[in-house]
Order: structure tokens, then sequence, then C-alpha cells
């Protein structure tokens, strides 16, 4: 049974938040909580095992983070809070915005693990008795299989982005990751969907779990834009190039489907002059770090990615998405147009189709009940609209 929220959605008016972490918050910019954290922050301070259902982009970080941070006890030198994520970006981003909710709690030591670092450091880590650790389950795994961690003191677990954890394979990792915590610890699942893997892992793991929905509405619901562009796969490139030419957009991210297409793409861009650089699978940690870092102060405008790199990268200001190839799966769709559009801007999606992937799109649009606008090169090589006015000239 969902729960409605309190009529306040006020930070400071929540007697269960502490001064040091309001204090955090409110450095933080924050002072208004948005619904999932309004929902399920209450909930989790009574203990409550939760199925949170959320889009994201909808502060789902702060609403377990704040909850984690208040149950630590700095006396205990165990593992007493424990995160697992999908990607290292989005480990790494779940741990910097809980150190910064942590800012003013002297002694709370977080750990984050993930491949692509080296093993010895995160050692290192861990032996310095943190209260909270982040993982992605592989990692995780790893760690435990070495002796280098114990779960039996964890008293919150919660699994971020737990139907895309699942839909990658790590079904049995995760399961093995919950049944090393005790019995009696809090599990709480955030998920943008539901899925039979979900469903099975709270079945057998959550104790009287609250559901918790918080729909797409218009206050969180991103404002995007998405216009198909009808190409063909000789065109592509060059239509690419048109839409980049256009300098309309300061901050793009381009999706490609194989990791070589990325890295081709990214480098015929490059040797054409484009500000451009790429994420892959097959990058070192270090690298794609780097690379984010870059994308985030400016340091080039056009970031090729594929989907599994691009998950849990979280800027807010990328203006515009490019599909240069169609997601195999719908759901990865409404991932790629998601980085844009946030923090209540406005963002624009645009899908290079050949004829080829009409069908596939079709599919996609069924999916997600969406019509973008239709957008076609006239005789002159100039993108117009229905109504067959040049696009770029009303941007």
């Amino acid at each position: 049974m969902e729960r409605e929220p309190s009529s306040s959605m006020l930070f400071s008016q929540q007697s269960e938040i502490s001064q040091e972490i309001l204090k955090a918050v409110e450095k933080m910019g924050f002072h208004e909580m948005t619904p999932v954290q309004a929902k399920t922050l209450p909930l989790m301070m009574e203990g409550r095992d939760i199925i949170a259902i959320a889009p994201t982009g909808t502060g789902k970080t702060s609403a377990f983070g704040i909850p984690m941070l208040e149950y630590v006890n700095l006396k205990d030198k165990r593992v007493q809070e424990l995160v697992l994520a999908p990607t290292r970006e989005l480990s790494l981003q779940i741990a910097e915005e809980l150190r910064e909710l942590a800012r003013f709690i002297p002694g709370v030591r977080i750990a984050v693990l993930y491949g692509g670092q080296p093993i010895m450091k995160q050692i290192a880590m861990l032996k310095q008795n943190p209260q909270i650790v982040v993982a992605t389950p592989g990692r995780m795994l790893d760690h435990m299989n070495r002796g280098n961690i114990r779960l039996d003191g964890v008293h919150t677990m919660v699994l971020d982005e737990a139907d895309e954890m699942l839909n990658m394979g790590f079904v049995k990792d995760v399961t093995k990751i919950i049944e090393a915590t005790p019995n009696d610890r809090q599990l709480v699942l955030f998920s943008a969907t539901t899925n039979q893997d979900v469903m099975t892992i709270a079945w057998k793991y959550q104790h009287e779990p609250i559901e918790v929905i918080v729909p797409a509405t218009k206050e969180n619901r991103p404002h995007i834009t998405q216009y198909v562009i009808e190409t063909t796969r000789e065109k592509k490139y060059d239509d690419l190039l048109y839409l980049l030419d256009s300098d309309v957009y300061q901050r793009i991210m381009v999706f490609v489907n194989t990791k070589d297409m990325t890295q081709r793409l990214c480098k015929r861009l490059q040797e054409a002059g484009y500000p451009a650089d790429c994420l892959h699978g097959d990058m070192r940690q270090s690298a794609r770090n780097e690379v984010m870092q870059a994308y985030r102060k400016g340091k080039f405008q056009i970031l090729l990615a594929t989907d599994v790199a691009a998950r849990g990268i979280d800027v807010d200001d990328v203006e515009a998405v490019i599909n240069y190839d169609l997601p195999n799966e719908n759901e990865y769709y409404l991932h790629r147009i998601g980085r844009t559009g946030r923090a209540k801007k406005h963002g624009v999606a645009f899908t290079l189709m050949t004829y080829s992937e009409s069908v596939r799109l079709d599919a996609i649009l069924k999916y997600i009940a969406a019509k973008p606008v239709p957008l076609k090169f006239n005789d002159m090589g100039i993108l117009i609209a229905d109504e067959g006015e040049p696009f770029f000239e009303n941007m």
C-alpha cells in the first residue's frame, strides 16, 4: 500500500532530519523535497522495506542517502549502509552526493568499489573501516570472495536502478550479496520500471514492502521535444554534421550502438575539427573519468557514447541528444533522451532513421506513447518541418 506524503514538503520541517544534514542540504541548494523524497524518506526512517518506482532525475540519492546517514553509528567500525548500482559512473555520483550530505558529520567514511580501478587502492579504503559502501555488484562480490569485506553488520541495503542492474545480468551477484547481509536488514529497491527480476528479489528478500510510485508529472517529467529525420546509411554522417553545424546547441550527446562505431565516428569528427570525445566500455575507468570531467567543464561540446557507457551519467545541461543509431531496447531510448531536458530546462532529441530502422522506431514510439515531429531535407539540402519552413531559422 502506498503512503501519501505529508502536506509539508520542506526539508527544514522534517523532524526526522538532523541539524547537520539540514545544514548540508541547505548548502547544496535544496529546500523543497521532491515527491520521491517526501514519500520514501519517512518510510525509510521507520525502517520499512520499500519498492520505489520513480523516474530518473527526481532526487533518489538524497531520498535514501539522508536516512542512511541518520542511521550510521560512528562508533561501529563495520559496514552498516550498502548501496549497489549498475555502473561505475553512477556509483561515483552516488558517493559524491553522500559525501556532500555528510560534510557536517565528522567521522563518516564512505568507500566506492567498482571495476576498472586498482583493487589494492580499494583494499586500502576498506581497511579504514567505512560505515557506508557504494559498489557495483561484480566488484563487491570480488572483495567478498577475497575476504576484504564483511556484510554481517549491514543495517540498510539499497539497490539503485534495480531494473537496469538486473537486466545487465547481475541477478546471481546481487542475490549472493543480499544473502551475505543479516535477514532483518532493511532492503530498499529504487527502479524506473518493474520487471520480473525486480519483483522476484522483492518477494524473496523483502519483509512486507511498501510500494511507492512516483509517476512522471509536469513537474518532474523532462521537457523534451523529439524529432525524427529520415535518412539513408550513406547520408547519415552528413546529416549529423548538419545538426552539429547549426551552432544552436553547445552541449550535445550522440548515441551509437557499438563500441567500434563510437570510436570510429568520434575519430572522424575529431579529424574534421569538431570538439568531440567518446565513452565506451573498453576504456579504463581513469580515462572515462577524465572524459566526463572535461565534458562537464565544457572543454569539448560533443560526447559520443554507447548505452552501457552512458548509464548513470548525470549532466544537467545537455541541450540536445542525437540518436545516430536506434537502440536495440525500448527502454534505452528513454534513457538516452532523458539525458537532456533536466533541471527544468527544455531539451531536444533527434533520431536519424534509415528505412530499415522504421519498424524498430514504430515499436519504440508505441512503447513510450510519443509522436515525434518529422523533419526532412528539401531539394536544396535544408532541413525543414512539415510547413516547409527552414527548421533552424525558427530556433
